[in-house]
């Protein structure tokens, strides 16, 4: 994709700087988009994923930039949004030289943009970014204490908003607080999806599994007693909830008019592969919470870490505000006849709107 496109791509939303990184010795392609600092400095993950091209890398640095903009202001911590991503096969070419490289990408900002955990790229990973640049976050690793419990990892902080958003889904729609006997399809076992398992495991839920790696999902069947689903079916699921935890445009032209549930609620970024499915969602009469303001979670952890504000109870009652947040949202949605998703971005806007006016 040639530079000067950039401004015309669909998917730029303003967005403060787009930045293209390579580094021959070590192989690393990348790409840093800054989208918005109206609240606070830039903040997002660093993906490492085999694109298909520059141009899929391009789009999706652009979208999952905007949407840490978002995510931040529905979640009322002092964060822009930003996002990187690295052209690279995680499993084969994630070497230390690599790790180095995007460290020293992100250096050369100066701290406009800290980096964080994303798929392909773990606390250990960003270890070795750490070497090279101290713009980073989600690392820690401080021992329990007494009174004091384990710092959760950035996975953890996102399954737990996600399940108490999905609880808040679920008492909208379906008017149930327990989910005991819900029948949940859950699209991804990775990090953030495993431990949302687990969470719904403790409260009862049956569940049903797909994962790219089949080994993981028959872990997952072995540990909950679930059923595993082909990847390309785990979405038709007739169940309560569909729960997307693994990449994003799940919910597209042909999905969702597949889906067979009342509610979709799960971890996964851009779930929506064009705005307009959100309103098909609602049309067919299916709950959508949200992505970005259901997974919130883990930046809500960042923005701790960067506060230096170590208590876990805060915390914890921090994440526990997703569901208030989401039910806002769904109320403000049956009034005025939208679908979800664009009531949330209304909510962000207000937010971003409100603080550079201050």
């Amino acid at each position: 994709m040639p530079p000067m496109q950039l401004f015309d791509h669909p998917e730029f939303d303003g967005h403060e700087r787009v930045l293209f990184g390579c580094d021959p010795g070590s192989g690393m392609r990348a790409v840093i988009a800054i989208h918005d600092r109206t609240l606070g400095p830039g903040v997002g993950g660093c993906r490492v994923r085999p694109y298909a091209s520059e141009a899929e890398a391009v789009t999706d640095v652009l979208r999952l930039s905007r949407a840490m903009t978002y995510k931040s202001a529905l979640a009322e911590i002092p964060l822009g949004g930003a996002k990187m991503v690295v052209l690279a096969d995680p499993a084969q070419e994630k070497t230390p030289e690599l790790l180095h490289a995007v460290g020293r990408m992100v250096e050369d900002l100066g701290g406009g943009y800290v980096t964080a955990e994303d798929s392909g790229m773990g606390a250990a990973d960003l270890e070795r970014v750490a070497e090279a640049t101290p713009h980073v976050v989600g690392i820690r690793s401080e021992a329990p204490s007494p009174g004091r419990r384990h710092q959760a990892t950035i996975s953890a902080s996102t399954a737990y908003g996600v399940f108490t958003g999905l609880r808040a889904a679920v008492a909208h729609r379906l008017g149930r607080r327990d989910l005991d006997g819900l029948r949940v399809a859950l699209q991804g076992v990775g990090s953030a999806g495993w431990k949302l398992g687990e969470h719904l495991h403790a409260a009862g839920a049956r569940l049903w599994v797909s994962d790219a790696d089949p080994a993981r999902a028959e872990q997952a069947a072995a540990a909950w007693g679930a059923e595993v689903v082909p990847p390309e079916a785990i979405h038709a699921q007739e169940v309560e909830v569909f729960a997307p935890c693994a990449l994003g445009a799940v919910l597209n032209d042909e999905t969702v008019e597949q889906l067979r549930c009342s509610v979709v609620a799960g971890a996964a970024n851009n779930q929506l592969a064009r705005p307009e499915h959100g309103e098909r969602l609602r049309r067919r009469g299916i709950l959508y919470a949200p992505d970005y303001a259901i997974n919130a979670g883990g930046i809500i952890e960042v923005a701790y870490e960067l506060q230096g504000d170590t208590d876990p109870e805060r915390l914890r009652r921090h994440l526990e505000r997703i569901g208030a947040t989401l039910e806002r949202i769904f109320e403000r949605a049956e009034a005025g006849g939208l679908d979800t998703a664009t009531v949330a971005d209304r909510l962000a806007e207000e937010r971003l709107r409100g603080a550079a006016a201050a």
